[in-house]
């Protein structure tokens, strides 16, 4: 790992001041889970971190005036997965948290640092797209706000400017009748990254789906919303052979990537599967 220096600004104006002058030269540590593997294998050599830690007000997690959830971009990991606010209202987000990589980037890594990272093969950005999330960036030339769709770009690209930062990521309440899973596919027990995400959310009045979200991840660049899919399932009882038959469709509107890990065949026949288990499952039908 070659030198660097560190640095510590105390807000985030003053942070994305130190972005503005320092450009591509630096980069951004929150819980460095990403960053420093990077560093330590020569893939990055900034000349400068600048680190958030002094940044309070980028923490926590709570709930806005109209019953959304605020979480502040250095939650970690394990932090939202514990909550009680977010185990009793967004349990489907809990449980993604709990699942994220390993226990050490569980307590270690924050939900801002993988949003702006960007990574493909990584389990919150599709969990939240689904979640009709939004993210707040900031930076010395004021605030703005995005659909988590508009936020993620590409590989490891998002829309962030080089002198914002991600401070918060907003969660709108889940309606009464509303319920979601999330559901991944690794290929060994020994993987800490999925080879497939579909994260449901549904509105239902008994076995009849009156509104659905879904969203696929780690098999596309980046996690993709499913239109069609969605409006087929809007207003019919979900049955095994309507899950099926749901699922084929969002198989069939994805353009999964090939790499090392599995091929894009390979990766279109398990989002299918995953995505019948996970559809038939929140109706509480056999996920076989």
């Amino acid at each position: 790992m070659l030198d660097f220096d560190f640095l510590e600004p105390a807000s985030v104006g003053e942070a994305g001041r130190m972005l503005a002058d320092l450009g591509d030269e630096c980069r951004v540590i929150a819980g460095g889970t990403a960053l420093m593997l990077g560093m330590r294998q020569r893939m990055l050599a900034p000349t400068h971190l600048i680190s958030l830690g002094r940044m309070s007000a980028l923490r926590g997690i709570s709930l806005d005036e109209g019953g959304g959830l605020r979480i502040g971009a250095l939650t970690r990991h394990a932090e939202l997965a514990t909550s009680t606010l977010v185990r009793e209202r967004w349990p489907m987000l809990a449980s993604m948290a709990a699942r994220v990589a390993n226990p050490q980037v569980r307590n270690q890594g924050t939900i801002g640092g993988n949003l702006c990272y960007a990574d493909p093969s990584t389990d919150p950005p599709g969990c939240l797209l689904a979640l009709d999330a939004l993210v707040v960036l900031a930076g010395p030339r004021g605030q703005r706000v995005l659909p988590m769709a508009d936020f993620l770009v590409d590989y490891y690209t998002t829309a962030l400017e080089t002198d914002e930062l991600l401070t918060e990521i907003r969660v709108p309440p889940m309606a009464a009748d509303a319920a979601g899973r999330y559901a991944r596919y690794l290929r060994t027990a020994a993987e800490h990254r999925p080879l497939v995400s579909v994260a449901f959310v549904a509105r239902r009045q008994g076995a009849v789906c009156t509104e659905a979200r879904l969203a696929v991840g780690a098999s596309t660049p980046i996690p993709l919303r499913l239109p069609r899919a969605e409006a087929f399932l809007a207003g019919k009882a979900v049955t095994p052979e309507v899950a099926a038959e749901a699922a084929a469709i969002v198989a069939a509107d994805i353009e999964p990537v090939s790499d090392a890990r599995g091929d894009a065949e390979f990766r279109r026949a398990m989002v299918q599967v995953v995505a019948r288990r996970n559809i038939a499952g929140l109706f509480g039908l056999p996920e076989e």
